[in-house]
């Protein structure tokens, strides 16, 4: 384990998860199979990749008061996670992620967030010496904005890392991009932050350079089985991928941002961290389901120890 703190702020799902051959169109009632109930939310999802990979964790999130919060909670504490800042929501349920996943293994993804409103400033006021005494701050959009732009201040002025996978897509303000240290949006999340179709690697260059003129210093956009565009201070590159199979790609970015950041606070070079967080999500898209198809850490280093 790391000696150095990752703290998560995000949110946690109970994922509904069922194969379809191709997506339904509007009106249209088809017909899935293989359907199953999993583990996930962005927040829980990425705190579990930490978790595995290696990493000193905290998770700051909420569950519901239901059965499914309890099982959530006991598993997270199995994947080496400290989830003393999780707590049970009155009157509440845990968030809910309804996933349909067709025959290349894409995936279509509708969130009812229950619990995870709970996670307002009030609630990240009761954990905020977590947050001071951190090395690093990772977290995505599945929970309160507010929330947000007050966790990415507190870090910046204390010195933590701030990193946002910027995910759900979404308009966001500077009020949080300037503080923000690291962003790892995907091709979709960041036309939505830059206006710029991503197509080449000229023009994830373009994107980039448009997230570091609102403030933001390390630029990683993922393109899938391409890889990700790296680009810091202005200075940009494709690190590719590993081609594999995939079967369901649903934890695949989420994999990736928690093995990356725990990478990251080991001491790794970026390139190589992000290699790390390549071979990471390339193990989990051959799997099912978000979090049981997160590696441990010795099945990601025996993955680029043959590559």
């Amino acid at each position: 384990m790391s000696s150095n703190k990752l703290v998560v702020l995000g949110s946690i799902n109970a994922d509904h998860i069922l194969n379809v051959n191709e997506f339904p169109r509007p009106g249209e009632t088809i017909t899935g199979k293989d359907y199953r109930i999993s583990f996930g939310g962005k927040g829980a999802n990425q705190a579990v990749a930490a978790g595995r990979s290696g990493a000193n964790i905290t998770f700051i999130a909420c569950v519901g008061d239901d059965d499914i919060g309890q099982q959530v909670c006991r598993q997270l504490a199995k994947d080496n996670i400290d989830i003393h800042p999780i707590e049970r929501v009155a009157d509440n349920h845990t968030g809910v992620a309804m996933i349909f996943v067709n025959g290349k293994g894409e995936n279509m993804i509708a969130i009812d967030a229950g619990a995870n409103a709970a996670v307002t400033p009030d609630y990240l006021e009761k954990y905020r010496q977590q947050v001071i005494t951190a090395d690093a701050l990772l977290m995505q959009l599945e929970t309160p904005l507010e929330t947000i732009i007050a966790a990415a201040q507190l870090a910046k002025q204390h010195n933590t890392l701030v990193a946002l996978n910027p995910a759900p897509a979404r308009e966001l303000p500077d009020e949080l991009l300037t503080n923000i240290d690291i962003i790892t949006p995907n091709e979709t999340e960041a036309e939505q932050l830059t206006g710029v179709a991503i197509v080449n690697n000229d023009d994830a260059d373009r994107a980039a350079a448009v997230l570091h003129a609102r403030g933001i210093g390390t630029v990683i956009i993922t393109l899938g089985s391409r890889g990700a565009w790296v680009s810091i201070d202005g200075i940009g590159r494709l690190i590719e991928g590993y081609t594999v199979e995939p079967v369901d790609t649903i934890a695949a970015g989420d994999t990736f941002n928690g093995a990356l950041i725990t990478a990251m606070l080991e001491g790794q070079e970026l390139s190589q961290a992000v290699r790390f967080a390549h071979a990471a999500a390339a193990i989990a898209v051959t799997r099912r389901g978000a979090q049981p198809s997160v590696p441990w850490r010795k099945e990601i280093d025996e993955f680029l120890a043959i590559r």
